[in-house]
């Protein structure tokens, strides 16, 4: 004790040496601050920078972002499965943004995807072009992919016959844009990887979402509902990358509400709401990068949204403005088509901008104070499960088991974000006999072995049975956790529905502590990752077959199952054992027996006497901020631009008079612009660029212009030439001023 004494005496600091210390140190980090904002143009980020006693040792983090949209005309958009919605236009890009973070021993990837939902596919193609690349640095146990289950991004990228009947086909010009914009992302954040910290916060978000489901919600036992608040996850969970000088580099951030502000009659390529609260807060940290540029990455992931929706005005009947019934979403003199929810906008876009603005707000609010730092060691485990087989022990007598796949009536009755156009209605515990007699005609009936497995679920598609040309639904699903120190992050194979998430995230804690070696971890789901599996409801939601309850493909326990093997994944890395887990049966890829229905695109044709990218219906001379400038141009198939990433179909110019120059200040990328694309008769088409002139925009002069590819013949030889239209220059104008 006297020796302790003594140290602490001799190394003591006299009050005029604490004084010129203290002195010292906030000169420094005045003149810190002082260079920064001359070099860059920014403070530093808030979070102090870790104390020199601080024991454990930093990651090396990386950070990549890469355009990954795909044509933008004919090919169907995946989320409501209406045929008739096919892309013609963009609203925003897609992107991939992925993170990678090494402690030295681990490795770990997170990427998330502007994609409805990752595909089985998708993955296996990402992955084996990783391997090209990289050999085994990146593998199916190490990186997560992630969709932002945005429903206005392109179809097409799926193997089983089920998603390719409504997706048009295997569609190659759809699948390869994601698959190299992923790749580009994550060798991006490869090759900016650097020493750094991660931080991590949390909060609540009011107002952006409600239960479209709540009568199946209310089914779970009142005991567990009694333990939250509300009845669906308004959890935001936030994690913060800096480097070494606390210098901002990306964010991710968690929240559960699904990306349907726009609407099933969207047919623009969007990001949707969480795809907006990424351009926001990318253009907030990037100052002065045009969208998709700029060294800051935020991403916004799923989480356990199967039951949560953006139309926080609810559901109402079109037909007469009364409420839908409760129980299965119809109406009278119309049923499910005329029962819809609707946004807190004026409209979808004006939707979309409120709720994305309402996510950024708090995960920017989430970043500026997250000072909670995450340290400890990576990890990760993964297994391939044949999730029609899985036996799950409820306790010592009740064994379950999960089924073969199928899909119930309700599942053809859409959800409020998106009903149904035939008679379907959810909540229905008994078939009908007329689709049943269709059903049983064209495909085949279900096994009384698979009624029996899904009851109470009447079967509409007994897709675990129907295998041509190929299986309808998949049979192998991912199962993943990744783990950042005390963050663990389940890579869910599908949509979980608010409680299923409350329970899965409960089960992994617990087998995380067990061991030890996590105190007070994490967790957080990251839906719609690796393969999509449709929907997982529990147990008592199941029951009640509503649309979430008859997407649950793999019967009444699916749940249970999900619980058992993501525990057993976390008990393996809690013990540091998941290199011994076995890897399970892998996944098909199959080579044989895809089919596209997707007809190719046709020779271009032009008006008599006119030429590609020809103005038809100009600008007018004056405009004030706030206006929209429109545009249209004689225009060739947005299909024969090929590979459109890294590209734009747009551009707005504002002139500098002070140079006599042309300065790019929107493209397609940009929130302000739209490009809609119409197919006319003929083969003739038209391009119509819209500029929403932004309340700030400088007063100045500006043009438009519209960028693109026609097919033409030269002799017996189609040719894809290249053409460039531009509006007259027009004047922005403010919005109030005084003769």
């Amino acid at each position: 004790m006297a020796d302790r004494k003594s140290n602490r005496k001799c190394c003591a600091l006299s009050s005029m040496e604490a004084m010129l210390m203290v002195l010292f140190v906030a000169m420094t980090t005045v003149s810190i601050t002082l260079i920064t904002l001359m070099v860059t143009g920014k403070s530093p980020d808030p979070t102090p920078p870790p104390s020199p006693e601080t024991p454990h040792q930093p990651f090396l983090i990386g950070v990549g972002r890469a355009d990954c949209t795909g044509p933008p005309a004919d090919i169907p958009l995946m989320g409501y499965a209406n045929p008739q919605q096919t892309a013609a236009g963009i609203h925003t890009r897609l992107f991939s943004r992925a993170f990678i973070v090494d402690d030295g021993q681990h490795r770990v990837v997170f990427v998330t995807v502007d994609v409805g939902m990752i595909s089985q596919r998708l993955r296996l193609e990402v992955l084996k072009a990783l391997q090209v690349k990289y050999g085994d640095l990146y593998r199916q146990d190490n990186v997560v992919l992630s969709g932002t289950h945005t429903h206005s991004g392109p179809a097409g990228y799926f193997q089983y016959t089920l998603f390719m009947i409504s997706s048009k086909g295997y569609i190659k010009s759809s699948i390869q844009p994601l698959v190299d914009g992923i790749v580009k992302s994550i060798a991006i954040a490869h090759g900016t990887m650097r020493p750094g910290r991660v931080y991590k916060n949390r909060g609540h978000l009011d107002g952006s979402s409600v239960n479209r489901s709540p009568h199946s919600y209310n089914n779970n036992p009142q005991g567990e509902r009694l333990r939250y608040e509300d009845n669906i996850d308004k959890r935001v969970v936030v994690l913060k990358f800096t480097d070494l000088d606390g210098d901002g580099m990306g964010m991710i951030s968690w929240f559960a509400v699904h990306a349907v502000s726009m609407n099933y009659t969207n047919r623009l390529l969007s990001s949707d709401n969480m795809g907006y609260a990424a351009y926001l807060m990318e253009q907030h940290k990037n100052r002065g990068a045009l969208p998709g540029q700029g060294a800051f990455v935020a991403a916004f992931s799923s989480s356990n949204l199967g039951d949560v929706s953006p139309n926080t005005r609810g559901p109402h009947c079109v037909n007469t403005g009364l409420a839908c019934d409760y129980l299965n979403s119809s109406c009278p003199d119309g049923g499910t088509r005329m029962c819809k929810a609707f946004g807190p906008g004026e409209d979808m876009f004006d939707s979309t901008r409120i709720i994305g603005l309402n996510i950024y707000r708090k995960a920017k609010e989430l970043y500026a104070n997250a000072v909670e730092e995450v340290t400890g060691v990576l990890r990760s485990a993964h297994q391939w499960v044949n999730m029609t087989d899985v036996t799950v022990h409820i306790n010592d007598t009740h064994v379950v088991s999960t089924c073969k796949p199928a899909l119930g009536h309700s599942f053809a009755a859409g959800t409020t974000d998106g009903g149904g156009d035939l008679n379907f209605t959810q909540g229905a515990v008994e078939g009908d006999p007329f689709w049943d007699g269709i059903r049983d005609t064209l495909l085949g009936p279900p096994s009384n072995q698979t009624q029996e497995c899904h009851h109470p679920k009447p079967i509409l598609f007994s897709t675990g049975e129907m295998n041509w040309p190929l299986p309808w639904h998949p049979e192998i699903v991912d199962v993943q956790i990744i783990t950042v120190g005390s963050v663990a992050v389940l890579a869910v194979p599908g949509e979980m529905t608010t409680m299923a998430g409350r329970r899965l995230r409960e089960a992994v804690k617990l087998e995380l502590e067990s061991g030890g070696a996590f105190k007070d971890p994490e967790v957080v789901i990251a839906g719609l990752s690796n393969i999509y599996t449709h929907y997982i409801s529990t147990y008592e939601e199941y029951q009640v077959q509503r649309y979430e309850g008859a997407s649950t493909i793999y019967g009444p326990h699916t749940l249970s199952a999900y619980l058992l093997k993501f525990a057993h994944l976390a008990r393996a890395i809690a013990q540091d054992k998941a290199g011994d887990l076995p890897p399970g049966p892998p996944p098909p890829f199959f080579e044989k027996n895809l089919f596209n229905l997707l007809p190719t695109a046709p020779v271009d044709k032009k008006p008599d006497n006119s030429t590609f990218g020809e103005v038809l219906q100009q600008v007018l001379p004056v405009y004030r901020q706030g206006d929209v400038v429109s545009v249209t141009f004689v225009a060739g198939n947005p299909r024969h631009s090929g590979d459109v990433r890294d590209g734009s179909f747009v551009a707005v110019e504002m002139h500098d008079n002070s140079s006599d120059t042309w300065t790019l200040v929107h493209t397609d990328a940009s929130w302000e612009t739209r490009f809609h694309w119409l197919k006319g008769p003929n083969r003739h088409s038209n391009a119509t660029v819209e500029w929403h002139i932004p309340p700030n925009a400088a007063i100045a002069a500006y043009r438009i212009k519209h960028f693109g590819h026609y097919k033409t013949m030269k002799g017996l030889r189609p040719v894809i030439v290249s053409y460039e239209g531009m509006s007259d220059v027009f004047q922005v104008v403010a919005s109030f001023y005084y003769e």
